[in-house]
């Protein structure tokens, strides 16, 4: 099961680290491991969060988000993504800049840190609104029982998340925003406006993505339910369901990965402090990205969600927590190793939380009184 799993992240790994020392002797191969292990720490909360859209979806898409996926987050995210950014932000065409990715090292890290507001204004708002829309739905099992039980409560105002964003979002922009440093020099620049558009757009394509998905995976549940209540009628329907399954599993993947584009906005701003070359950039945080997907699939495949039931809390606290780490990130620096010890730390207690929860329910038996008693974790 592990070798099944994890054979294509080993096998790409031990490529990697060959091609890097070929390239760029031994100093690239401690820089793509070390950037390695930088992704993996930066995104084990992401694994957990798209296990829990994974395993809605059928083989086929879980194979795809494996391939496509993968292909999508280190070519598209950490190879082109940054050039792009690049070309939008200093009004470059396409080929300058590609030529300064590659030639102007140093050029290519200010243009892209200079590039920092939007990206992580437009990432904190798509994270922030995971959170809030997790925290804010009334659910069975609650891992901080009063505090969930009381933002469940909240939640029952429509539209709150978005709300609640909004005013996060217009608090990032006259306080952080106003005075970013300017990097590589002295003094400070608004970014108020650059911030306050992004943070919007950030907003409005999880509204967009989320919602499609959502309408077609509400759609499917429907279907579902109906083909079960008359399966001789489905039959002759000329299988319907299949096609709207197709819908929902498509969009729920597009939802997944602007998920894993928002999670990848730190670790490339981050994997600056390391290396400005775009090229052992992509590769060592490809690497990672290639054993966060790896992890994904291993957690859907072993059932680990519903084995241990904090682990999703946990994953969208740390999200939470990212969200504003993003946002605080347009003025100050975060270490990413402070970043990712939070995301860890938070995802340890949850799966602590969980054991604890299994060994009650087994203590106490199969009895519904006694399931009862240990619903919450904290």
């Amino acid at each position: 099961m592990l070798l099944k799993t994890f054979g294509w992240s080993f096998a790409i790994t031990a490529a990697g680290f060959a091609l890097a020392g070929v390239l760029w002797g031994w100093k690239g191969l401690a820089l793509v491991a070390i950037l390695s292990v930088l992704e993996i720490s930066l995104s084990f909360d992401n694994a957990v969060i798209n296990a829990g859209i994974l395993r809605k979806m059928n083989a086929f898409w879980q194979k795809m988000f494996l391939t496509l996926g993968i292909l999508i987050a280190v070519f598209g995210m950490r190879l082109v993504f940054p050039v792009v950014i690049v070309a939008i932000t200093a009004k470059l065409g396409p080929i300058e800049a590609v030529d300064v990715a590659i030639n102007d090292h140093h050029r290519y890290e200010q243009l892209v840190t200079s590039a920092h507001p939007a990206i992580a204004a437009f990432g904190g708002m798509f994270l922030l609104m995971i959170f809030l829309d997790f925290v804010f739905e009334d659910r069975d099992i609650r891992w901080l029982g009063p505090v969930e039980r009381f933002l469940a409560k909240l939640g029952k105002v429509e539209g709150l998340s978005v709300i609640v964003s909004l005013v996060v979002l217009i608090i990032a922009a006259t306080t952080v925003a106003t005075s970013v440093p300017v990097h590589g020099g002295d003094g400070t620049i608004d970014k108020a406006a650059t911030v306050l558009l992004a943070g919007v757009g950030g907003l409005v394509t999880y509204l967009v993505v989320g919602g499609i998905s959502g309408f077609f995976e509400d759609r499917l549940e429907e279907d579902e339910d109906e083909a079960e209540e008359s399966a001789p009628a489905e039959k002759k329907s000329g299988g319907s369901v299949v096609g709207l399954a197709g819908k929902a599993a498509f969009f729920m993947f597009l939802y997944l990965e602007v998920i894993d584009a928002s999670f990848s906005f730190d670790g490339v701003i981050g994997a600056f402090a390391i290396t400005n070359d775009i090229f052992v950039m992509a590769l060592g945080l490809g690497i990672g990205a290639m054993y966060i997907r790896s992890l994904t699939v291993f957690l859907v495949r072993k059932g680990t969600l519903d084995d241990y039931v904090y682990l999703e809390h946990g994953a969208h606290y740390a999200i939470g927590t990212l969200a504003l780490i993003l946002l605080a990130t347009i003025k100050y620096d975060v270490p990413e190793v402070v970043t990712g010890l939070i995301g860890v730390a938070l995802i340890g207690l949850s799966f602590w939380s969980s054991v604890a929860r299994n060994r009650k329910e087994t203590a106490a038996g199969d009895g519904d009184g006694s399931r009862q008693e240990v619903a919450s974790g904290v």
